[in-house]
């Protein structure tokens, strides 16, 4: 289905409107206005507004932006100050990211409107992987559940404005999960079905890799690194051929089994509908098809390693925080270590890149901007709201303005 579809559908929001729409606008605001206004810095403001907020302003707004005219920052902060910023344009990122087919078209829950009010509230985002946080609606009833996505199902058949209604609140408080298994998004009921649902929990590590860091799995193959950590299920020799574990398998895996350590005690019950943590316990899943391999490594605990660092021709591709060990236990480090990577920064920066410039950077110069967003934005104590105002003032009255 073409995701940009202007229709709702199972709460998907309309993903953006019409560049057209901003033109209209102005030809209403150049009834209001004497002919002597700047109508190129004015287009060109409308323009900034429409692309951060997904709609055309209003009258009204336009009455504010011709005051500001000139002024992008006061522009850009307008914008982000409007409701559709939240219900549209940052509920399509966070609803992509929200599940394991990467479509907006699904139902508001847990990730999404925790990752809106970590923006929305200026939250370190950083901490988006890591955190004791969960965002809930306000006067929706029922009331958010560890086990049911009701409470923001409710929420969304309400139309409920989400910059206005979402609470700031806590895992271990409102599904009163041990602070040891709390993880920020990942631990969200949505984040807990993608992440843990059946399977091996591998897919813990490689969802975040793709939504967190911009990179996609097939292309991070290192077989120089150590095979010490694979996991039994992995076999010795697919096809009766050892070579192709060693010059195949072994890429992904060398890196990906290390790093999913850090989820053995989670799992998702399908029949309970919530999370399970089994505190010192590793999930029988991690111990499926042991005959592929008898030799395989046995996971005894929660421990993880980035074996990233350990060197090879993908050594810098994630830019792991130097200031870290690069180890630990269970899903809340793991989660730090991605969101202290420069790979982090970079990936936040594309997504509002996109988001707001409608298309992909591809020039020398976009590079060069998505660089600079990543940098303020680490700098800057990780306020993700400022990179959307920055790549969307770029791509409208700065450099990256495109015909």
């Amino acid at each position: 289905m073409d995701i940009k579809t202007p229709i709702k559908l199972n709460g998907a929001r309309l993903a953006r409107a019409p560049v057209a729409g901003a033109l209209c606008a102005l030809a209403l605001f150049s009834t209001l206005t004497p002919p002597q206004a700047v109508a190129g810095t004015l287009q060109q403001e409308v323009l900034l507004y429409t692309r951060i907020t997904g709609v055309p302003p209003t009258a009204a707004i336009l009455t504010q932006i011709q005051a500001a005219a000139g002024n992008d920052a006061t522009v850009a902060t307008l914008a982000l100050a409007q409701p559709q910023f939240y219900n549209v344009t940052l509920r399509n990122i966070f609803a992509a990211e929200s599940n394991r087919d990467g479509s907006v078209f699904v139902p508001l829950n847990d990730y999404i409107a925790t990752a809106i009010g970590m923006v929305r509230d200026d939250v370190p985002y950083n901490t988006a992987l890591s955190a004791d946080i969960l965002y809930t609606v306000g006067g929706t009833n029922p009331a958010a559940a560890a086990n049911s996505n009701a409470h923001y199902a409710a929420a969304d058949a309400a139309n409920v404005d989400l910059s206005a209604k979402l609470t700031k609140t806590t895992q271990t408080g409102t599904y009163a999960y041990p602070g040891v298994a709390v993880a920020g998004l990942i631990t969200t009921r949505a984040g807990v079905i993608q992440h843990f649902d059946a399977g091996t929990n591998r897919r813990g590590y490689n969802i975040n890799i793709i939504n967190q860091t911009c990179h996609q799995m097939e292309n991070i193959t290192d077989i120089s690194l150590p095979s010490d950590r694979i996991r039994p299920d992995v076999a010795a020799s697919p096809g009766g051929d050892s070579r192709v574990r060693l010059q195949s398998c072994v890429g992904c895996h060398s890196h990906m089994d290390p790093m999913a350590g850090a989820f053995a005690y989670y799992d998702f019950d399908e029949t309970g509908g919530a999370m399970v943590y089994t505190a010192g316990k590793v999930q029988a899943k991690y111990t499926i098809n042991a005959s592929n391999n008898p030799y395989g490594y046995i996971t005894t605990d929660d421990s993880w390693e980035s074996r990233m660092r350990l060197g090879g021709p993908d050594q810098k591709i994630f830019n792991f925080s130097a200031s870290l060990p690069g180890k630990g236990n269970g899903a809340q480090s793991f989660g730090q270590e991605i969101a202290a990577s420069g790979a982090f920064a970079s990936c936040q920066a594309t997504k509002a890149f996109k988001a707001v410039c409608l298309r992909a950077p591809a020039s020398t110069a976009d590079v060069a901007e998505i660089n600079k967003l990543a940098g303020d934005f680490q700098s800057g104590g990780y306020k993700f709201k400022s990179v959307f105002a920055a790549a969307a003032t770029y791509c409208t009255t700065g450099a990256g303005v495109t015909p």
